[in-house]
């Protein structure tokens, strides 16, 4: 800031007396003025910038027409960080006396403060046009040049929706112009495009301290609000903004979209709680498509037409909205869990199992951690042998409806029955068959199967597989009492003997 203002002097133009008597009066209050003006350069120098301004005012208002008491206070005001009021006294100096360089210099500065780099240069211009060798004026003009090259590209990707180069370029244009909404408002419009929504807001905030009625603040206090997926606040905003800006183009459009986004939601959740699954999916897609942009609400509305659809058994398109949610916000936690569900009911236990991992990673809950064990047991029981299939019963089946099909598929699948085939068929018969006697002997006993349906490890029971032999089993089950024995008299010839 200190670059920002001149040093405090005062160049007094003495004006002709009109009479005796008028320039005794005026001379008296020239004297009285110097007196106001020394003591406001006293306190300037201290750094004392507020007594500084109220002395300046005194020698203004003892003596109005000297240019170099509004240039002083200017500089003080520039000082204060008040640009508004420096430039007016700025103004009013070089107004008073079109030569004075510091003046020039000062409403040049005052301009690029507040972001007006074209009338900043026509000032430092100026200064150059009474002293073509003045350095400050040289440096001056090429920062203003600057500023509106940025401004330049800013507006170019805006339009390309580049909206972190447009960050980038309002900061540079801000280190020369740091009392500029302008800039400030569309840096945090970016941001909050950006989704950095609390520093929107704090820049936004700031400006709203300073001026509670700047429309274009409002619009971006509002913007945060209404990608953050708070509809009726936002709605709030973009109104207060309208009232102090009717034709503010972006508040109208957005206020229509807040408003519009809120009552298809709401009446989409009203059709769901109703049961109305068909007429909530309507309500959800029509308000998907009012405005793309709205990343959190829209990924809220994927996840609930993700769940329409999972209740309407769509498990292919729910598992579709669910993954369009989490890729617009790779935080929602309901819409992975919305997902690893319609994965669970898909047999999809791998993807179930990483999106349960994610969600445990978020919230370690209880909830969640068993949620992933269930899944992960799943996902076990999924590699292994399908027992329950291989018989062809469901896991509901009695002991009797498991030896039955035990029964049906051994005698099916016996190798002695394929005798005649070829060797590949033979091969893989032999393979089911003894799969069957597998699966008849985990099921048919209570604790092996009780094991199995719980995903635990067969092998603790100290049961090989590998060394499992078939036909042990479907002798002692066809020899046993009350049942008939199996003898094979030649190749493909079976004899069956009742008891």
């Amino acid at each position: 800031m200190a670059a920002a203002a001149a040093e405090a002097e005062c160049d007094v133009v003495m004006a002709a007396p009109d009479g005796p008597g008028e320039a005794d009066s005026d001379e008296e209050a020239r004297r009285e003025a110097e007196a106001f003006k020394e003591q406001g350069n006293a306190y300037y120098a201290k750094k004392d910038y507020n007594e500084a301004f109220n002395y300046y005012t005194k020698a203004i208002d003892t003596c109005p027409n000297n240019a170099s008491y509004y240039g002083n206070r200017a500089a003080t005001l520039m000082m204060l960080g008040r640009f508004r009021e420096a430039l007016e006294d700025a103004q009013q100096s070089v107004r008073l006396d079109d030569s004075f360089v510091r003046g020039h210099l000062r409403e040049g500065k005052c301009h690029l403060s507040l972001g007006n780099a074209m009338a900043a240069s026509r000032c430092f211009q100026r200064v150059l046009e009474l002293d073509h060798k003045n350095t400050q004026a040289q440096q001056e003009l090429k920062n203003a040049t600057t500023v509106l090259e940025y401004e330049k590209i800013a507006e170019v990707d805006f339009e390309k929706r580049d909206f972190r180069k447009v960050v980038f370029c309002m900061d540079r244009a801000l280190e020369f112009a740091p009392a500029c909404h302008r800039f400030k408002i569309l840096k945090a419009e970016c941001l909050a495009l950006l989704g950095r929504y609390l520093e929107a807001q704090s820049v936004a905030s700031d400006i709203l301290r300073m001026d509670s009625t700047n429309a274009d603040a409002l619009y971006v206090r509002g913007l945060c609000l209404y990608y953050e997926d708070c509809l009726e606040k936002a709605v709030q905003f973009f109104v207060q903004a309208l009232r102090m800006a009717p034709d503010h183009e972006k508040a109208c459009l957005a206020c229509r979209n807040a408003k519009a986004l809120k009552a298809k939601k709401e009446d989409g959740n009203k059709a769901f709680k109703k049961g109305n699954y068909k007429l909530a999916y309507e309500l959800y897609t029509e308000a998907l498509g009012i405005d793309p942009n709205n990343i959190k609400t829209n990924a809220k509305l994927y996840c609930n037409r993700g769940t329409v659809n999972s209740k309407l058994r769509k498990l292919r398109e729910a598992i579709d909205d669910c993954t369009n949610a989490v890729k617009l916000d790779d935080t929602y936690v309901k819409a992975y869990l919305r997902r690893a569900q319609c994965y669970m009911d898909t047999e999809q236990y791998e993807d179930a199992v990483r999106d349960y991992e994610k969600v445990y990673q978020t919230e370690k809950t209880k909830e969640h951690k068993q949620l992933l064990k269930n899944a992960q047991v799943e996902l076990k029981k999924s590699k292994r042998k399908d027992y329950y299939k291989i018989l062809g019963v469901n896991k509901n089946a009695s002991e009797d409806e498991i030896k039955k099909a035990y029964r049906k598929r051994a005698l099916m699948h016996h190798p002695d029955r394929h005798c005649g085939a070829s060797a590949e068929v033979q091969k893989e018969e032999e393979k089911k068959f003894k799969e069957v006697g597998e699966a008849f002997t985990i099921l048919s006993d209570p604790k092996k199967k009780a094991r199995y349906d719980n995903g635990q490890d067969l092998e603790e029971d100290g049961l090989n597989m590998e060394e499992f032999d078939a036909n042990n089993i479907f002798k002692a089950f066809f020899s046993g009492p009350g049942g008939f024995s199996f003898e094979a008299s030649g190749p493909g010839n079976f004899f069956f003997q009742f008891g």
